[in-house]
Formats: structure tokens, sequence, C-alpha cells
């Protein structure tokens, strides 16, 4: 089983504006508790030991006091990001090291989820993918990350495509290999796992697709918080 996950806690949270003027989106609350605490006690019902979290320098102090109490629930490591490096930079160019080549689960930290993370890990692992794309069923696949599959193997991966082949879209949440960290071009400094690896990896039958039952929700405008507000169920394992 997977045991380290990594959450992505970069993001400006420009459409939840003026409320992230104020604090980070992945602390805004959700029903008094923040979408991070919430991610956390996630990752702790499926086993997992420990949690990396990427962070801005702007919310560094923010960020350190929610730790306090999100380490009673998981131990938890803060890593500062010197500039905006997209959501893969800060693991291909500082952290291709950390993980000693193992598998870890990464996921945004501005979503509310509920999945099963086993029948992720299990696809992960008997598919033998560099990675493996946690998928939900959406209304609007244009809107998302979309791969053509084959089984649970993908054959291509496109960001908002105009002709999406499947419903099943990428829930920000994905297995990874990180031993894929040590052999990316690093002439970059921005890289995302959406354009700069997951196409290359889809190409080369690396890429894995894993669709997921559960709760699933993006916090990321006004509606949508009201929405998760309103809606949310924390799952049991």
């Amino acid at each position: 089983m997977i045991k380290q996950a990594v959450i992505l806690a970069g993001g400006e949270g420009t459409r939840l504006r003026p409320l992230t003027y104020e604090m980070p989106k992945p602390l805004v609350p959700v029903q008094g508790v923040p979408i991070l605490t919430w991610l956390v006690r996630w990752l702790k019902r499926y086993d997992v030991e420990k949690a990396l979290v990427i962070i801005p320098p702007k919310w560094q102090t923010a960020f350190e006091r929610w730790k306090q109490d999100a380490e009673q629930v998981l131990p938890i490591e803060l890593w500062v990001e010197p500039e905006p490096m997209g959501t893969m930079g800060a693991m291909a160019h500082h952290l291709k090291d950390y993980f000693n080549g193992e598998s870890v689960f990464v996921t945004n930290g501005d979503e509310l989820k509920g999945f099963d993370l086993r029948a992720l890990a299990k696809t992960h692992e008997e598919g033998g993918y560099g990675a493996t794309l946690g998928l939900v069923r959406v209304a609007s696949p244009k809107d998302y990350g979309i791969p053509d599959l084959d089984g649970t193997r993908a054959t291509r991966y496109r960001e908002k495509p105009e002709d999406p082949s499947t419903d099943l879209a990428h829930a920000g949440l994905y297995a990874l290999n990180t031993s894929c960290l040590q052999k990316m071009n690093r002439e970059e400094k921005f890289l995302m796992f959406e354009k700069d690896l997951f196409p290359d990896f889809a190409s080369q039958g690396l890429l894995g697709g894993c669709p997921l039952e559960g709760p699933w929700f993006d916090c990321g405008t006004m509606e949508r918080w009201e929405k998760a507000i309103k809606e949310w169920r924390e799952p049991n394992a």
C-alpha cells in the first residue's frame, strides 16, 4: 500500500476573492473545518503515514499554525515553494530524491475527496504504471483533463478537449511512481503533470486510469464552495 502523500497547496484562489486575500484557498473552511484538514483525515483513513504539503512563501505562517492542529491526525511536513513552479515543478526540481523512488499519492489541496484510495493503489501497482489517474464522472468533460482509456490503460491524455471520449475526468488525484522524477527534463522550471508528464506517459503506455466512487467537491468558486458547505458528508473508510 502507498504510505506517503503530497498535497499541492500553492494556488492563488483568485476565484474565491476577496476571501483568499485573507487566507490560502486550502485553508478555507467547509462546515467549520479547513479543506486541508478534511484531506488529511481522508488520507489517514487509508493508512497514509505522512503528508508533504507544498505551500507558497506568502502563507507560510498560516500553514504553520494549521500544521500544529493537523499533526494530531497525521505527521505533516511543509515544503515552501520558492516561486510558482506548476503542479510538478517543485517535485521535479527539488524533491526528486525525497521519496526514494517509491510511489506516492498526489492530490490538489483545494478539493474535498472521499474516494477509496485502496482501489487507486491497486490499479497503479497491478498495472505497473508510472502514474495512475483517479477518475470521476463529470457532467461537462470539456472542462477537465480527459484520458482515452483501454481498460485501465490511458492511450492518450488531453486537457479540456473539444471532443472528449469519455465523461471520466481527472479528479486532481493520482498515484505517482516517483522514480520518474529522476528522468525528467528539467530545463524548464515551471512544469505541469497535466502537460509535461501525463501525455508522454500515455504515449508510452505508462499512464493508468482508475474510476473512483465517492464524494468529490471542487471548492474553487463561491458557488462550488457553497455547494460543498451544504452537501459535504465525510464518508467512512
